[in-house]
C-alpha cells in the first residue's frame, strides 16, 4: 500500500504505465535535471523513495541502476547513490517514456521545426531527380491512406523523414528519425465515427500543407520550400493546441487510443 504523499516533496507517486521502471527513473530524473537534486546529493534511501512514489524496493533499485548507466547517478559502496557531478550536462536527450506535458510537446514541435524548415529548403536546392520522385511517392502514400480510411500517421511522418533525406545531408534524417517519436504525446486524439466529414476535412487540411511544400520541392524553389514548411508547421501547432484544448477537458465525442503519435502533422 503506498505511503502518504508527503512523506518526500521531492518526489511524487507514480502511476502504474507500461514500464514502471522508466517512469520511476524518468521521475527521479526530474528533480536532478530541474536542479532540485543537486550535484553531489545523496539520493533519499530507497524506504523513502518506495513511500513517496508507492513503487516496489525492486522497481527503484532498477531505476537507479539506469540513472546510473545513464550518467546522471553513481553509486558509492557503503554510502548509497549520488547525484553525478555532471548531471546537469549530460547529453541532450528526451523522455523516453513520451513528453510529460502539452507544452513540452509543443517545445519539441518548436525545435523539429527549426530544423524542417531549412530541410525544406536544402531539399529543394540540392535533391536529385530520384529524391524528387520519393518525396512525390510519399506525398501520394498520404492520399491513399485518407482514401482508405486511415489517419495516415506513419505515412505522414514518412514524407517529412523523406524531404530531409532529399538534403543529401544524413544528420537531418537522423535528427527526424530522433525527434519523431517524442514529437507528440503517448495518447492518439481521435474523433468518432460520427464526425467523420471532420475527421476528413482535418485531412484534407494539412495534405493540402503538404502539396504546397512539394511543389516547391519540385520546382526548385528554395524559399518558398521553406516558407510552405514554416507556415505548415506553425499551423500543426495551432491545430494541435487547439484539439487538446477542445477533446480533453470533456473528451465528448472523441476517443483516446494508445499510439505513438497524435494525428498527421
Amino acid at each position: 500500500m503506498p505511503a502518504p504523499r508527503d512523506k518526500l516533496p521531492l518526489l511524487r507517486p507514480v502511476t502504474p504505465p507500461r514500464n514502471l521502471t522508466r517512469a520511476t527513473a524518468a521521475r527521479i530524473a526530474e528533480d536532478i535535471i530541474n536542479g532540485r537534486l543537486q550535484p553531489g546529493a545523496r539520493l533519499p534511501t530507497e524506504q523513502r523513495m518506495v513511500a513517496a512514489m508507492g513503487v516496489s524496493r525492486t522497481t527503484v533499485r532498477e531505476a537507479v541502476a539506469a540513472l546510473r548507466a545513464d550518467g546522471l547517478v553513481i553509486t558509492r559502496q557503503g554510502a548509497g547513490a549520488f547525484v553525478a557531478p555532471d548531471a546537469p550536462r549530460r547529453p541532450f536527450r528526451l523522455a523516453v517514456e513520451g513528453l510529460p506535458s502539452v507544452e513540452d510537446v509543443l517545445d519539441v514541435m518548436e525545435l523539429r521545426a527549426s530544423v524542417e524548415v531549412e530541410a525544406a529548403g536544402l531539399a529543394a536546392a540540392r535533391a536529385t531527380a530520384a529524391a524528387r520522385r520519393r518525396v512525390g511517392g510519399a506525398l501520394a502514400a498520404i492520399d491513399a491512406a485518407i482514401s482508405r480510411g486511415e489517419s495516415a500517421i506513419d505515412q505522414d511522418f514518412m514524407f517529412h523523414l523523406t524531404i530531409a533525406t532529399a538534403t543529401g545531408n544524413p544528420q537531418f534524417g537522423n535528427f527526424l528519425e530522433y525527434l519523431g517519436r517524442f514529437i507528440v504525446p503517448r495518447q492518439t486524439i481521435r474523433v468518432d465515427a460520427h464526425q467523420e466529414a471532420g475527421r476528413l476535412a482535418y485531412l484534407e487540411l494539412f495534405q493540402a500543407e503538404h502539396r504546397a511544400i512539394h511543389a516547391a520541392i519540385a520546382a526548385a524553389d528554395a524559399t518558398g520550400a521553406r516558407e510552405a514548411m514554416r507556415l505548415h508547421l506553425a499551423n500543426s501547432q495551432v491545430r494541435y493546441r487547439r484539439l487538446v484544448a477542445e477533446l480533453q477537458p470533456t473528451r465528448s465525442g472523441t476517443s483516446f487510443a494508445k499510439s505513438g503519435e497524435i494525428g498527421p502533422t
